[in-house]
């Protein structure tokens, strides 16, 4: 499994060597666009609008929109400046909390924790300790230059860390348009739903949910790939060296005719149209 983080977790004095590797993967079926008319894949280039010239990686810089239209540049030296001034890789666990008052919300991304070399014993303690006190560790991390709050806890015996989203990236639910106020419900509207809800209640089993529309997908390609109902990219013709090279004869010929030869033979032609 890979490991995109490399670190220590702390609490107290404990100090806990650990990698950090993906829980989960996205298995969207990626699909890509060609032109219509070749079946080429389109090609997607960083171009330059008012320079109309297609832009190399080492002409970008980084930049803060703060009004429309006007920048404040930040050069790549003070970005990692302040990335390595903030980038600690103890990562102190700052409280111990109860994992339901945290609001399903705030989550954003999962990480297996594995120990490093000499950290399996802490490791394990930890993992005791939250599964006997029933909490999760709450703590600070900068994960590919972005500070992340995260959680700390124990899934299927293995340590798991959620990044969570910072209380000022959750929008108000306030602001989302046309949800009704409190309106009159019927005693008997309120016991029939509530009923039906009782009637669809069932312990949560994951294995039993599936991408009915990836499964499909994926059975639309494999019966247009074994029907033969395939498309290849038409290939970029290519000039005739035959041709190009009969060009550049004719052409050098021409240039090492004698300058007199075509004054002459115009002559000649005038002199057979009189004579005629």
């Amino acid at each position: 499994m890979h490991t995109i983080w490399k670190g220590s977790i702390s609490f107290g004095l404990v100090n806990i060597p650990i990698k950090l590797h993906a829980a989960t993967e996205d298995k969207d079926i990626k699909l890509r666009n060609l032109h219509k008319e070749c079946h080429s894949p389109i090609k997607y280039e960083k171009v330059c609008p008012v320079c109309e010239v297609e832009i190399k990686n080492e002409d970008i810089v980084k930049a803060y929109e703060y009004t429309k239209g006007k920048f404040v540049v930040l050069d790549d030296e003070e970005l990692e400046s302040l990335k390595k001034e903030k980038e600690d890789k103890a990562v102190e666990i700052i409280d111990f909390i109860k994992m339901e008052q945290i609001d399903p919300i705030f989550y954003n991304r999962s990480y297996f924790m594995s120990p490093s070399e000499g950290g399996g014993k802490a490791y394990s303690l930890l993992r005791k300790a939250l599964g006997e006190s029933e909490k999760v560790g709450l703590a600070k991390i900068i994960i590919r230059s972005k500070e992340q709050l995260a959680v700390i806890r124990v899934y299927e015996n293995t340590l798991v860390m959620e990044t969570l989203h910072f209380p000022d990236e959750v929008r108000s639910a306030g602001d989302v348009p046309n949800v009704p106020q409190e309106e009159k419900v019927s005693e008997k509207e309120l016991s029939t739903a509530i009923l039906l809800i009782d009637q669809l209640t069932n312990d949560f089993e994951p294995d039993k949910y599936t991408d009915d529309y990836r499964t499909a997908l994926l059975e639309l390609i494999e019966s247009k790939r074994t029907g033969k109902e395939i498309v290849t990219p038409n290939e970029k013709e290519k000039k005739s060296n035959v041709t190009d090279l009969m060009a550049a004869l004719q052409a050098s010929i021409d240039r090492t005719k004698p300058k007199g030869t075509t004054a002459k033979k115009k002559k000649a032609t005038a002199k057979k149209k009189k004579e005629a």
